[in-house]
């Protein structure tokens, strides 16, 4: 954790290397995952209440021992499965091996101080709104401050809570190889807990089953691990068989395949992407689930146009890079590596992306802009330019949903905007246009 905030590391690729070499159980596994992640998670409310306890702030600690802290108090806060004496006793062996006995008695003594005043560690609720709610769900404030404004405190509170919530386990069935029914209906057989998703016809909730990355239904293509809301994407393209098809930004290759399924794998579907490695991730992955129509290319999305031929596409999916704000639940250290900055940057490239890639759309066709993210200026404010500077589109009509979730769900005049509180499932924006055919 100390390399994810001084060094900028990604958490879970450092996590993942770190649990390659240690050897744990299952269940160890588990645990340090969710240590690391939690910890990562409710670092501002952990930062919060230890700030008192710590005489010379925890800014002058060494970031190992303020990491050390942090680790220690989440276990004591929010897990119920280490007892507190273990979890001080475990934080003071740590101190003394990486550190000395001032360090290991510094560290003994906020623990236990914290625990004899465990009533007090509260975040007043006269505090302004911005800052109570980014204090109480460990979130930046100036964050929480634009959520507001665009959703309202209410909203921008559930979402900030259902951050800090585990996702579920959602995977798409894969129907060129099995129905959905006949899939559960295996699962349950062998003792999983399963349930239909209501937000995609596709897709399958898994309650208790482990890892379904694991399992034969994976290894055999049957089912790919999918989030519900991107799901939603395949069928907003609506792309048929026979169709030509045009992914801009297709790693890992989940809404690529999820298309070539909704195409019965008739037609051609072009998946690019601008990084080698990551073209590689599409190309197994169709390979795997036996889709042939999938071709990978490697380009910069903003050179396409240069690659193809004017509206030669009868369907185009720009699942544009983002901001991520939807996914912070899977990354948790996504919330703290944001600036207010970065959405500006990235809502210019995103339309210049969408300026270009449109000219590859035939007329009557089907282009679909989405993100995983709930920033309004990298969402409907990218289409609206676009759709303002470029009077041969229009919108082409929102995505099918049922009605119970659709009244749920952000509709502006173009697109969609789902929650990550409402679902339960990741926030995503998702509208579709299409190219007017002219006389």
């Amino acid at each position: 954790m100390a390399a994810v905030e001084q060094e900028g590391a990604y958490s879970n690729l450092l996590l993942n290397q770190v649990l390659k070499q240690a050897n744990l159980t299952p269940a160890d596994t588990g645990l340090a995952t969710e240590l690391v992640y939690g910890t990562i998670a409710r670092q501002k409310t952990l930062d919060y209440y230890l700030e008192s306890y710590v005489a010379k702030g925890l800014a002058k600690l060494q970031p190992w021992v303020r990491s050390l802290l942090r680790l220690s108090l989440y276990q004591i806060l929010y897990l119920d499965r280490v007892p507190d004496h273990a979890a001080v006793s475990e934080a003071v062996n740590i101190a003394k091996r990486k550190g000395h006995q001032g360090i290991s008695g510094m560290v003994n003594g906020v623990l236990r101080n914290i625990l004899r005043n465990r009533d007090k560690l509260t975040i007043p609720d006269s505090l302004p709104a911005a800052e109570r709610i980014a204090l109480m769900h460990s979130h930046p404030e100036w964050l929480v401050q634009r959520w507001i404004e665009q959703y309202g405190e209410q909203e921008a509170e559930a979402m900030c809570r259902a951050n800090n919530e585990a996702p579920p386990v959602s995977v798409r069935v894969n129907t060129t190889m099995i129905s959905r029914n006949k899939l559960i209906q295996e699962m349950q057989e062998e003792g999983l807990v399963v349930e239909p998703s209501l937000l995609s016809d596709d897709g399958i909730i898994v309650k208790s089953g482990g890892n379904m990355a694991l399992t034969d239904w994976y290894k055999e293509g049957m089912l790919s691990v999918q989030d519900e809301s991107s799901m939603l994407v395949a069928g907003a393209v609506d792309p048929k068989p026979g169709m030509t098809v045009l992914d801009c930004c297709a790693a890992p290759g989940g809404k690529t395949s999820h298309m070539g399924e909704k195409m019965e794998d008739r037609g051609r579907i072009i998946a690019n992407d601008i990084h080698p490695h990551k073209v590689e991730l599409i190309h197994r992955q169709a390979e795997r689930l036996g889709l042939a129509s999938i071709e990978t290319v490697c380009h910069d999305a903003l050179d396409l146009a240069s690659n193809y031929k004017e509206a030669s596409f009868d369907r185009i999916l720009l699942d544009a890079p983002c901001s991520g704000f939807g996914v912070i639940r899977r990354k948790p250290d996504l919330r703290w590596t944001k600036s207010p900055e970065d959405v500006e940057a990235i809502s210019t490239l995103q339309y210049e992306l969408l300026s270009r890639v449109s000219k590859l759309l035939k007329p009557g066709g089907t282009l679909v802009y989405s993100t995983c993210t709930t920033e309004h200026a990298e969402n409907g404010g990218v289409v609206e330019r676009f759709l303002k500077e470029n009077d041969q589109f229009a919108p082409a009509g929102h995505l099918s949903l049922r009605e119970e979730l659709r009244h749920s769900a952000i509709l502006d005049e173009y697109g969609i905007q789902i929650l990550p509180h409402q679902f339960h499932s990741d926030g995503f924006y998702i509208a579709r246009l299409t190219r007017v055919e002219t006389s």
